[in-house]
């Protein structure tokens, strides 16, 4: 997968902003699909600012397999893992994974950046579409929220709205009643200077004054003064001080009245708060008590729970969901037994020994002559092997190595199994024909490579066991009959299967490919028969050696892998053996 497919590309190379959202952006990222497929290629497309994927860039024509706006969505870079980012959108994420950590964040770089140029909350965004709710409540002062609040505050607009009233009539009256102050006030001036004018021109005279009008004196003469009933502007004062009394009192009335009907909404508000405040408690003890529940669940479908230190699932719940899958695997494999078809004994066809293969006999010779010099030794002594199962004549044996917090816990099972001989139990467990017919956790398998009529190099991924990752490997299996140099010691049979490596098959993002030197060593014992009579399989006992060192390629919790080591391997060997008794029981004897 090149880098060009990889990355968001677009068709033009400038890109106008009014038209960029009819753009189309897509590229191929490893998705997350669920726990038994893991992470899956997918063609991602960025368009209209919607995140889309297709099952692939040739399927597009058949339609997405779903879609994210991108209006609300969060985009998270993980934090262990370089070449993941999450987009979720409310309840729905979408794990995604880029091929390395620099496209990864040119493919977050580019989401962001048409996440901002949609326009979604911007500034350009508000002017073009605006808010209805803002600009309602700009132009009336009303809120629109529910009918019935509107009608609670009928009454107290219709009170300010007379205080409006009251304030321009009460307004109006200052102004009045000033003008009349003012003019009394200059009035009172000139009535004073006229009167000391009189008394010192016309002692005790009568004095004309312009208006004609006059009043006895203190000396009963007459004088002529203002008139005293109205105003030097002719404003009513008794009337304009009774409206103003009765201004005011309304709009004190007024005010009774708002204040009343304040302190009743205020007791509405009071009660709405308290019934919010009460499902806010609900809401968040919901949210608590689910997120509980939540972790108390063992079965989590997302890449955060998957094997790795840096997992959520905890050592307990790991064990159990292995344990839970295992289980399932067994069921299942019961009832595929009982419809298995037979099939007939073939032995690998012949093949010439390729050029390729030379550099790999160095290796073959390596592996056998250690395994028959170590693999049969005693397990007492200073080898420190661990008695971990015991079933009748299986014994199981372990010893306890760790390197760099992995488990490569050795295995070594000795066992006995009568009716079968040495070679008719490494040719069905070499040979590819029978290897579904007993071996229940390959998930697919083909061989890569014959190099010779004995040696075949296989590919095989194994069937996931959740949460742990799903492990892939690539061996070289070679099967040999080894003669004894001693005449007392029957000859051994071996089928040495060792990790190499091959060109074909180099290891790949979906699978942890692990690494395994597992040998069947087995020598065939026989009893001689009463009488004349001929050897029968009763006569016959196999005694089987099983080596097994495996790297698990991956981190994993120690507790859980040897746990899942004693549990299994037992089974695998008496499942194993028990399909070589059937096959070979009404067959001649293969010694």
């Amino acid at each position: 997968m090149s880098d060009q497919s990889s990355s968001p590309t677009s068709s033009d190379e400038d890109v106008d902003p009014e038209s960029e959202q009819t753009d189309e952006l897509g590229g191929t990222l490893s998705k997350w699909t669920n726990y038994i497929h893991g992470w899956q290629d997918r063609w991602v497309v960025l368009k209209n600012n919607t995140l889309s994927y297709y099952k692939s860039e040739d399927e597009r024509e058949y339609g997405c397999r779903g879609s994210l706006c991108l209006s609300k969505a969060v985009i998270t870079p993980h934090e262990f893992d370089e070449c993941r980012f999450d987009v979720s959108v409310n309840d729905s994420v979408w794990y995604l994974r880029a091929e390395d950590p620099d496209l990864r964040q040119q493919w977050i770089d580019t989401i962001e950046l048409h996440k901002a140029e949609s326009g979604y909350g911007s500034e350009s965004s508000l002017r073009h579409h605006g808010s209805m709710l803002s600009l309602t409540s700009a132009a009336s002062g009303l809120s629109t929220t529910s009918t019935s609040s509107f009608r609670k505050g009928h009454s107290l607009r219709e009170k300010l709205a007379e205080m409006e009233t009251f304030r321009d009539i009460l307004c109006r009256q200052v102004d009045t009643l000033q003008r009349y102050f003012d003019n009394c006030a200059s009035g009172d001036y000139r009535d004073e200077y006229h009167r000391d004018k009189v008394e010192d021109d016309e002692d005790d005279f009568p004095s004309t004054r312009p208006d004609g009008d006059y009043l006895l004196n203190n000396n009963s003469s007459k004088e002529k003064l203002f008139p005293m009933t109205r105003g030097p502007t002719g404003i009513d004062f008794k009337g304009e001080a009774i409206t103003f009394k009765a201004t005011t009192a309304g709009i004190l009335s007024t005010l009774s009245h708002c204040i009343e009907i304040m302190v009743k909404r205020e007791e509405s508000w009071q009660k709405r708060l308290d019934k919010e405040m009460e499902r806010r408690r609900r809401a968040e003890e919901a949210y608590k008590s689910a997120l509980t529940e939540l972790k108390k669940k063992s079965h989590y479908g997302g890449p955060d729970y998957e094997e790795g230190p840096n997992s959520l699932i905890n050592e307990d719940e790991f064990f159990d969901a292995v344990e839970a899958a295992l289980d399932k695997q067994d069921k299942f494999e019961e009832q595929s037994e009982k419809c298995r078809a037979p099939r007939p004994i073939t032995l690998s066809p012949d093949a010439c020994c390729s050029i390729s293969a030379q550099r790999y006999f160095a290796k073959v010779e390596e592996m056998v002559h250690s395994h028959m010099t170590y693999s049969l030794q005693d397990v007492g002594g200073d080898a420190n092997w661990q008695l971990i199962t015991e079933e009748g004549e299986m014994k199981v044996y372990r010893r306890e190595v760790e390197e760099n917090g992995v488990v490569l816990d050795p295995l070594k099972a000795t066992h006995a199994v009568r009716g079968v001989t040495g070679h008719e139990v490494c040719h069905y467990f070499w040979d590819t024909a029978f290897r579904n017919d007993w071996e229940t956790t390959v998930e697919h398998f083909n061989v890569v490579e014959t190099l010779s009529d004995t040696a075949v190099i296989i590919y095989q991924t194994l069937k996931r066991v959740w949460p742990a990752s799903q492990r892939d490997i690539l061996y070289l299996s070679v099967i040999r009959k080894i003669l004894s140099t001693n005449e007392n010691e029957p000859n051994t049979w071996l089928v040495c299967n060792f990790s190499v490596d091959h060109d074909s098959y180099p290891p790949t993002s979906r699978c942890i490919r692990a690494k395994i030197n597992v040998a069947m060593i087995c020598q065939t014992l026989v009893s001689p028969p009463e009488g004349n009579k001929e050897i029968s399989r009763d006569n016959i006992l196999c005694k089987i050696t099983y080596v097994a060192n495996v790297n698990p390629g991956g981190w994993a919790p120690a507790s859980v892998l040897r746990a899942v080591a004693r549990r299994e391997y037992p089974k695998f060997l008496k499942r194993f053996t028990s399909y070589v008794q059937e096959k070979t029981s009404d067959d001649a004897i293969l010694f």
